[in-house]
Order: C-alpha cells, then structure tokens, then sequence
C-alpha cells in the first residue's frame, strides 16, 4: 500500500511500499530514477543480515549513535532475494520512465554484481558504473580501503543525443553528511551533480527517498520530484527538507562535489 502525504507543483510525496507506488504511476511520466535503496549487504549469509538492525551495521561508533536514527526494513534479504526484489522494482520503474530515460541505483561493492544484473532483468539497457569516493573511509591494514560506493546506470532503451545536456564526470569524491539525518544518507553536493542528467523541468523519481536528500538536489537543479517513503518517521524528515529547499530557494551555484573524472 501507499498514499499521497505531500503535493504541489513541484513534487509528489507518498508514503509506503515502493512497489505499490510504482505500479499506481502512468506510463511514460519521469525522466529519471534515481534511487539509494535497502543494499542488503553484508554478512555471508542471510541470518548475518536478519540479526543485526541498520543502527547497529551502518553507526560504527557512540559518537553517531543517536536517538533520531532508527532502524529501515527491507536490508536483510539473501541475494537471490534481493536481485529478483530489485529486478522487480526496476522493470515497474522503467514502465514509469518516458524512452531514453535514465535509471540510476545505489550500491555497494558486495551487491555490485547482483545490481548490474537487476538492472539488465528489469529491461533497463546498462550502461556503466559511477563510483563516489569517500576520502574518509576507514583504512584497513594489509588490504586495499573499501571507500567507494557505486551507482549503477542504464536507459530505457536508446538514448539518443542531446548536446543541451551537460557533460556528467565519470566519478565524484565528497565525504559522508556530518549532519545526516538518516544512516545511508547521501551528500547533496553528489546527488546535484547526479540529476542533471535529467533534463531540466523533467521529473526525477526516487522510489526509497529515506531522508528525503535526492528530492532535495531535484528541487534545487529545477526538477520536479516524486518519492516515497516507507518509514514514517524518514518520510517527514524528507518532507520537511524538501518543502525547505522549495522554500528557501537554495543557491543553485553551490557545486561543493569534486568530480575526479574527466570534465
């Protein structure tokens, strides 16, 4: 199930299911997904996944270990579970997104594999990997530093060319969010860069919205947004960052992310 807690001109809020989200949306009506959702990462098995909950695997320390943190669903799937839920996801994503619309997910280097082929098994054609770089990640003797996340990307068929659009880097360093309000956040100057890829006054379409940051970044760079939330508690976090950032009118000039990758 979900419903509608949040609508202007600007964007289109629900909270629920992302699955049930989806298949209510038209054909045809976003120009890009842009989603962070559940990894269901770590652990070699899927009892190592169920028997930790999302505080506990993604605060490492007392010091982010805070009260307004509360656990997510949806992370402890064994992988078979989690590519056959995230090829599901996909395919009723792309029957929302106009031809030569874009996809992009989040994920991290153990689900990378199972990403990549979800996104071919929901229909989508794939067409790379970027990486975001976390120069903070924690070093680990003997062994090379896990410090990137990926973003798997595709379209909806051919893309054709469009020379209005801006030439998008191969790969982004920011640091994790100080100040998150959600344990998987993402940094705004990252997702800013991310949704120009959709045309601007497009729509970009976030199916797991969490804190609310990739409707934010839309809003900024002049798209219009549609998310959901399953988790009440995220879902008006999110609401209230982006009826901030619509309010507020934030400076479009502020490009804070440092691209590493050919300009």
């Amino acid at each position: 199930m979900s419903s509608l807690r949040y609508s202007d001109d600007r964007c289109d809020l629900y909270g629920g299911e992302a699955l049930a989200m989806l298949a209510d949306l038209p054909d045809a009506s976003v120009d890009a997904v842009v989603a962070d959702p559940p990894y269901s990462s770590g652990g070699m098995v899927r009892s190592d996944r169920a028997n930790i909950g999302t505080v506990t695997k993604y605060t490492t320390n007392q010091n982010t270990k805070r009260a307004d943190l509360i656990d997510f669903g949806g992370d402890n799937r064994d992988q078979r579970a989690y590519q056959y839920w995230s090829a599901l996801w996909m395919a009723e994503a792309m029957r929302a997104t106009k031809p030569g619309g874009i996809i992009m997910a989040f994920t991290d280097w153990r689900q990378l594999p199972a990403t990549t082929d979800a996104v071919q098994a929901g229909g989508w054609v794939w067409r790379g990997v970027v990486p975001w770089v976390k120069p903070n990640a924690r070093p680990q003797s003997g062994r090379f530093t896990n410090q990137c996340e990926y973003v798997v990307w595709g379209s909806h068929g051919s893309m054709g060319a469009d020379w209005t659009l801006p030439t998008l880097p191969g790969f982004y360093e920011s640091h994790p969010p100080r100040d998150r309000e959600h344990m998987t956040q993402k940094p705004l100057d990252v997702m800013r860069q991310l949704v120009k890829i959709c045309p601007e006054g497009g729509t970009v379409l976030d199916p797991f919205m969490g804190s609310g940051t990739t409707g934010v970044a839309a809003i900024v760079e002049g798209r219009r947004f549609i998310g959901c939330e399953k988790v009440d508690h995220y879902a008006e976090i999110a609401e209230r960052r982006i009826r901030e950032a619509r309010g507020e009118g934030m400076d479009r000039g502020d490009q804070r992310a440092l691209p590493m990758g050919p300009a």
